[in-house]
């Protein structure tokens, strides 16, 4: 699980299902002119059930759906012929559900022939801080969660791209891309030995030595100018296979995670995983150069 890939409409999912857990132990309903232990009731209380489990412990496993859900792509986990970012998204729609209508509660039941007492007690009878915050929390997480897959601000990643793992954009000798040295080559600042075109600046030479003529430079099998690079996408894109012999993605890029981009064509980027998986990201709008 790559918990990089959390966005910021995840976290405002947690942070909600978060605000709900603790406005769970805050009083729900409190009796006016009233002193002492007995004079409130909050959703662990005998006299709110069943609001604790439906809203405020719904929510917080609403919220852990969505947030295995995105950890554990591109894999798509399922239960009941439902991933698990849909169940999330359902669950939490059912807490904003719940959550509205407990402001529409009354602490006592008025049994018949009982009115009057009754409800004079429900006359008494107040919400209280927690039940503002429930309505608060119930109704951000449904919102955020129905949203975070719709709205592009709410799909970037939460803890941004890190830094790039190499302090050059180039990669590490031996992959052999365009902008490597190769065995032989002589380094940058380096005077012509064998093979290559005779000495450096400001070398004396010497009569009747003539230096070879010079050899085409190698094909690179990509633009002449185009240099690998790592780079991060602001959200997840599928990797298609490299030669286009499937529709069906290799991988899947996510953000908050540097990938190697080795060659280009056209508008298209040919990228390489981590693990070693190549292919095409046909999408690079956003992208991040490290």
């Amino acid at each position: 699980m790559n918990i990089r890939s959390l966005t910021r409409g995840d976290a405002a999912v947690i942070g909600a299902a978060l605000l709900l857990f603790i406005a769970s132990f805050l009083a729900f309903f409190s009796i006016e002119d009233c002193d002492g232990d007995g004079c409130t009731s909050s959703a662990w209380s005998a006299a709110t059930f069943p609001m604790l489990p439906t809203v405020h412990l719904a929510a917080l496993i609403g919220a852990g759906l969505l947030a295995v859900s995105r950890m554990s792509k591109p894999v798509e986990r399922k239960a009941a012929g439902l991933t698990l970012e849909q169940w999330g998204i359902a669950l939490s729609v059912f807490v904003a559900w719940g959550a509205l209508w407990s402001m529409f509660a009354n602490l006592w039941v008025e049994p018949e022939g009982a009115g009057e007492m009754f409800g004079s007690l429900n006359d008494h009878t107040e919400l209280g801080v927690g039940a503002y915050l429930t309505l608060v929390g119930g109704l951000a997480q449904g919102i955020f969660a129905v949203l975070a897959a719709r709205v592009p601000s709410l799909q970037a990643p939460l803890m941004g791209a890190p830094r790039s793992p190499y302090p050059s954009p180039q990669p590490p000798a031996g992959y052999g891309y365009p902008g490597q040295p190769q065995p032989g080559q002589p380094q940058p600042g380096q005077p012509g030995g064998y093979g290559y075109p005779g000495p450096a600046g400001g070398a004396p030479s010497y009569p009747g030595a003539q230096a070879p003529a010079p050899q085409p430079p190698a094909a690179t099998g990509g633009p002449s100018d185009f240099s690998p690079f790592w780079f991060a996408v602001p959200v997840s894109r599928p990797l298609m296979p490299e030669d286009g012999s499937s529709s069906v993605p290799i991988a899947e890029l996510t953000p908050g995670v540097w990938y190697l981009a080795v060659e280009q064509r056209g508008a298209v980027l040919i990228a390489q995983t981590q693990d070693g998986r190549r292919g095409a990201l046909q999408d690079t709008s956003g992208i991040q150069r490290g």
